[in-house]
């Protein structure tokens, strides 16, 4: 029996993605960084802000017409209700960010910001290389926690980081939040938070827990966990996908490699060839598995 578990395990061969050395493939079907051109925008049209089911989209002061990521459900409604295209999504992945006003959508074609998520040097020094995260689920829908969940499979392998979820707050260094807040979770969230010993890091996944999400301004949500505890790296998405949240976290540590950020420019800038240099290399792996993509598995002889 053990012999047999070996060899069909030698015949998977390496089951964990490469990332972040290697940049994932993802599906052509993959909705990421929105890009919002309101010089695209009709005079006087406003379909996309009244298609938005969470009001993501609004004419601001200071942006003119802005598309909030903390808000933002990747659904498709406002690009199927503009005229002109003036919204579309990138191939790129790269989500996280430190602080709630820096999670707003670019022009197409425009420099990607630098994104600063590290923590503080001291910081970084007790959790760069051990980071033991709670996981609360504040009313949410299940699925941010289902993405949350998968990191810990093989084709993951969060351990591998150094991260874990632990069962106790106290055990832990941080919190990682989803869902919207609920009334009932408010005061859990809290007592969780004041569980974990200082110094304390709070992480936000998804849209729900970083602004309400669907629930935004409903009576009986804190419209995210920022009104309930100090948020340090938000990661948007409904649900974030599980390389949105690991590329967060690992920046959060400081543990990408430099070339990370000439990628999330590239795929910003040229969404569909980054894809499909991703499903090129997504094929090239699983042929190097002995599989053949049109007739299944090859056998043994």
């Amino acid at each position: 029996m053990m012999l047999k578990i070996l060899l069909a395990r030698l015949t998977q061969g390496h089951r964990t993605a490469r990332f972040p050395d290697v940049e994932p493939a993802l599906p052509d079907r993959f909705r990421g960084r929105p890009t919002l051109d309101p010089t695209r925008c009709p005079d006087g049209c406003a379909a996309c802000i009244a298609a938005c089911p969470t009001g993501a989209i609004a004419r601001d002061d200071a942006r003119g017409l802005a598309l909030d990521l903390g808000r933002c459900l990747f659904c498709p409604d406002c690009t199927a209700a503009c005229p002109e295209g003036a919204i579309d999504y990138t191939a790129d992945y790269r989500l996280a960010a430190r602080r709630r006003d820096e999670l707003f959508a670019r022009p197409p074609g425009a420099s990607a910001p630098a994104r600063e998520l590290a923590l503080g040097a001291e910081l970084r020094r007790l959790f760069g290389r051990s980071l033991k995260l709670r996981q609360v689920s504040a009313g949410g829908c299940n699925a941010c926690e289902a993405d949350v969940n998968v990191l810990g499979t093989v084709v993951f392998d969060l351990g591998r980081f150094g991260i874990q979820f632990v069962a106790s707050p106290r055990h832990a260094d941080g919190l990682l939040i989803t869902g919207p807040v609920t009334g009932n979770m408010r005061l859990a969230l809290r007592k969780a938070y004041d569980a974990v010993p200082d110094p304390k890091i709070v992480i936000a996944v998804g849209a729900c827990a970083i602004s309400g999400g669907p629930y935004v301004d409903h009576t009986e949500v804190a419209n995210g966990a920022d009104a309930v505890v100090p948020v340090d790296l938000y990661v948007p998405g409904c649900p974030p996908h599980p390389y949105t949240i690991l590329e967060g976290l690992l920046c959060l540590l400081a543990r990408m490699p430099p070339a990370h950020r000439d990628a999330s420019t590239r795929a910003a800038e040229h969404p569909r060839e980054t894809m499909e240099r991703g499903v090129a290399r997504a094929e090239s792996e699983v042929r190097s598995l002995g599989v053949d993509l049109g007739r299944g598995p090859r056998s043994a002889g």
